[in-house]
């Protein structure tokens, strides 16, 4: 803990989550999302404009009390009730099947267990309870994935833990869900290296 990942850290990543393009991909994202809802890595709150008016509540899960404070007016301004809870994705306590709705955007890149974070989403999912997710990752283009691997040390020292490589697609199927949409693509005026973004809606198999 210091002043660059305690202070400097969240308003860079708050700025950088905030681009028209992701904008855009929370949107299209979040398009279906409704009921009451767990978002695992809240961040500073930029998902919160972008629930649909069928969302009832939304349970806030992000271990930095630094991006909670910048949400604050992210949260005051939402039309529906916001509780934020200061923990890990790996360290949910919720009840079991307790959620119609989790989301995750721009979180398992950086989760220092996505194995079981996304095991603890499945856990408290309703029956038919669906996972929204955006996700940046590892690259089709085996040439693109050279460049993830060789830079992947320095992006995750910089960026909080953050990781250019990891498989998402493939992390979500191994947790035990099945992709109902799935989309991936570069996302528009970032490097490739970084930009690789994975979209979709999956449900427990």
């Amino acid at each position: 803990m210091g002043l660059y990942s305690d202070w400097v850290l969240p308003r860079l990543m708050s700025v950088a989550m905030g681009t028209e393009a992701i904008g855009e991909e929370r949107r299209k994202a979040l398009a279906g999302v409704r009921g009451t809802v767990l978002e695992v890595g809240f961040g500073a709150g930029h998902n919160l404009p972008y629930y649909p008016a069928a969302v009832s509540k939304v349970l806030a899960v992000d271990p930095s009390r630094s991006s909670a404070k910048l949400a604050r007016k992210r949260i005051a301004a939402a039309p529906m009730p916001v509780e934020y809870v200061a923990l890990e994705g790996e360290a949910i306590d919720a009840p079991d099947a307790s959620f119609d709705a989790v989301v995750s955007t721009f979180t398992l890149c950086t989760v220092r267990d996505p194995a079981a974070a996304l095991a603890h989403m499945r856990r408290v999912l309703r029956p038919g309870g669906r996972l929204f997710l955006v996700e940046h990752g590892r690259a089709d283009d085996p040439k693109v994935r050279r460049w993830q691997d060789r830079l992947n040390r320095f992006q995750v020292a910089l960026a909080g833990g953050c990781h250019l490589n990891r498989d998402i697609e493939g992390t979500v199927r191994d947790a035990g869900f099945a992709f109902d949409e799935i989309e991936k693509h570069y996302l528009a005026g970032a490097p490739k290296v970084s930009g690789f973004v994975t979209r979709g809606v999956a449900r427990a198999r």
